[in-house]
């Protein structure tokens, strides 16, 4: 079996003005698409052909750097993709609102706190909402580490890579993850992630 690049949920220009048709050709014709092609080229051979994406970035993890850079790479943009969706944001399906209550206090602590894990994600990584102890917790990861190999469970995905946002936003992270937090956020999405998560 091997891994295959999903098409955009949305039509590119469909994120404007708050990520461009440019930043998204880039972000998933290029970047992403790489990613794909090497862990193409470095499953094969590795043992591992035949399982999921997901066993393969939890089994690699640690032991093959270079498969599990490229399969948790390709993990993470297939789910920022879903994360995000044209007239994004705006209210939070009962249930995901209820929990996020539960969790920070109030919605606008977890936003807070998630864009702070962005803001403050030195370098190259990600910003995620996930499920751990049966609780949403806010987590920020370096490179392609994600919450998987940290025993939780993403629901929510948020590339801070220099190029998902600097053709828009340039140095200006803080605006763009204020932007994806106001705008962007598939809140569907997340709480289908969460429902599955909590089972």
């Amino acid at each position: 079996m091997s891994f295959t690049l999903p098409d955009l949920p949305y039509p590119y220009e469909s994120l404007a003005p708050y990520l461009s048709k440019e930043t998204l050709e880039y972000h998933h014709d290029k970047h992403h698409a790489t990613y794909v092609t090497n862990a193409n080229n470095l499953l094969k051979d590795s043992g591992l052909e035949g399982k999921s994406l997901e066993e393969v970035v939890k089994e690699t993890h640690g032991k093959n750097v270079p498969l599990f850079n490229n399969a948790a790479q390709h993990y993470n943009h297939s789910e920022y993709w879903k994360s995000i969706k044209p007239n994004g944001g705006g209210k939070i399906p009962g249930s995901l609102e209820k929990a996020l209550v539960d969790s920070f206090g109030s919605v606008d602590k977890a936003k807070e706190d998630l864009v702070q894990a962005g803001v403050t994600q030195f370098g190259s990584g990600w910003a995620w909402l996930a499920v751990k102890d049966g609780k949403i917790i806010v987590s920020k990861t370096g490179n392609a580490e994600n919450p998987l190999v940290q025993g939780a469970t993403p629901i929510l995905t948020v590339d801070v890579w220099e190029h998902t946002y600097y053709i828009d936003y340039r140095n200006r992270r803080p605006d763009y993850l204020k932007a994806f937090v106001d705008n962007l956020v598939n809140w569907e999405y997340v709480e289908e992630r969460y429902a599955a998560a909590i089972k």
